[in-house]
């Protein structure tokens, strides 16, 4: 392999956890930081790959997130709430079974536990307008009445997710929102790893 003059990362010497020492665990803890605080970008490229994929709806899922977002933002909705718009179906591409679970999980550790509920029972709330066609109960989400977050999941669903499908919307471009989201994936809330960083 050339020498192009770059000098490799240094890296930790175990080849099993139970071999490392605390130079490696340094090595390891300085590399750290400066990939986290990358995050925004890599689920900004992963929200890209939902692009032409139609699924048979009348917008493709990355136009349908956009959609979702645009609509928050323009209702005066905060950052945090439009990047949970934003974000919430990203993990189609990986969870056609579950993707609110993946969606969830990547914000986590950035937003408030209202909107990690909601991001996390969309998909059930969302159903409410469409499960009766395909043979579910279109009531599934009352299995969460009384719940605090219950209805700002609903109105989450109503207002901005089931009436992102308009091919004749103009959203956003998603440049448009890729501060907001670089701001949020640099500042996590709650992460046992976010703790040991800032010691």
């Amino acid at each position: 392999m050339p020498d192009h003059g770059e000098r490799p990362e240094p890296r930790a010497k175990f080849r099993a956890m139970t071999e490392g020492v605390q130079e490696d665990w340094s090595i390891i803890a300085g590399q750290f930081l400066p990939f986290a605080m990358n995050g925004g970008k890599r689920v900004l490229d992963h929200l890209r790959l939902l692009a032409g994929d139609y699924g048979g709806f009348p917008v493709d899922r990355l136009e349908h997130s956009l959609q979702t977002a645009t609509r928050a933002h323009r209702d005066g909705r905060d950052e945090e709430y439009v990047v949970c718009a934003l974000l919430h179906d990203i993990g189609d591409t990986l969870g056609a079974y579950n993707h609110p679970d993946i969606a969830a999980a990547i914000v986590k550790p950035f937003v408030s536990e209202e909107n990690h509920w909601m991001v996390e029972k969309h998909g059930i709330f969302q159903g409410y307008y469409f499960f009766h066609y395909i043979g579910l109960d279109r009531d599934m989400r009352e299995q969460f009445r009384g719940h605090k977050y219950f209805q700002h999941t609903a109105e989450f669903c109503e207002k901005y997710d089931q009436a992102a499908f308009d091919p004749d919307y103009e959203s956003m471009p998603l440049e448009a929102f890729e501060p907001m989201v670089m701001k949020l994936f640099q500042a996590p809330k709650r992460s046992i790893y976010a703790d040991a960083a800032a010691e």
